[in-house]
């Protein structure tokens, strides 16, 4: 097993996984153009074993209480798997599994494996957090960074979500919850039908994000980029809306991205 590059192709899309660089999606090229933010910190990245911030670094499971390195001072963020190497555990023209095994600063044993589907007009993400030692809570999300512009159109994004999560002063979801308020966001929404946004470049592209999941963060603060987020929870969710990773039943999500041309 390694963990050098590996390139999918179906039709006339091509995507790079980069299992070296943290499990990410370094690219998504659809008929040649780029979908993804390109550089080392971008692409689509999975957040494992948490997603977004962790109030403070803190979380609590039953009477025990852990600390994480503080990444987004004054709080953790992304989970730690993006900043390590995964290794490949098989990988044909269309499909690559990749499989990363849980360290300090994580306080649990466990592996999580990420598979990654490529079809003419969708990428399918499937990630897994399994332990055969102590269960712990866990969160599973994927951040892609995609291009705000292409041939000179910006993304427009729509979806219809149930609720907005208030963000407090600290960035963090005050348990409160709001009707859907306009952007620029970093914010967290709520879909109890499973998270269904789409981004347009208007005449050439349409992008669908789409998970059985109900939580999703949407950024588009950033000039460059706009992020669309599905996850298992809100963020700081290890505290709030945790979920139990045990010897006998792994937590599982998947996101499908599909495209079609305008």
């Amino acid at each position: 097993m390694s963990n050098e590059p590996i390139t999918l192709t179906a039709g006339d899309a091509e995507v790079t996984v980069l299992p070296g660089n943290g499990g990410r999606i370094g690219g998504l090229r659809i008929g040649g153009t780029e979908l993804l933010r390109q550089g080392d910190r971008y692409g689509c990245f999975p957040m494992v074993p948490w997603c977004g911030r962790v109030r403070e670094g803190r979380f609590r499971d039953g009477a025990v209480v852990h600390r994480l390195p503080l990444s987004a001072p004054p709080h953790a963020i992304h989970g730690t798997a993006r900043d390590g190497a995964w290794r490949t555990a098989r990988a044909s023209g269309t499909e690559a599994v990749i499989t990363y095994d849980l360290v300090d600063p994580w306080p649990y044993s466990g592996r999580v494996t990420q598979v990654v589907e490529l079809g003419e007009d969708a990428l399918t993400l499937t990630m897994a957090v399994e332990t055969y030692e102590t269960s712990f809570p866990a969160q599973i999300g994927w951040h892609p960074w995609f291009n705000r512009s292409l041939g000179g159109q910006d993304a427009r994004i729509g979806f219809d979500a149930a609720w907005q999560e208030e963000r407090g002063a600290d960035h963090l979801p005050t348990g409160n919850r709001l009707d859907p308020k306009p952007g620029p966001w970093d914010d967290c929404f709520g879909m109890p039908g499973g998270v269904d946004v789409t981004l347009t470049w208007p005449g050439l592209l349409e992008l669908r994000v789409a998970s059985r999941e109900e939580w999703v963060v949407i950024y588009d603060e950033q000039r460059e980029a706009v992020c669309v987020e599905p996850q298992t929870g809100p963020p700081d969710g290890l505290n709030t809306l945790p979920r139990l990773v045990t010897p006998l039943e792994p937590l599982e999500a998947a996101t499908t991205w599909s495209w079609r041309r305008l």
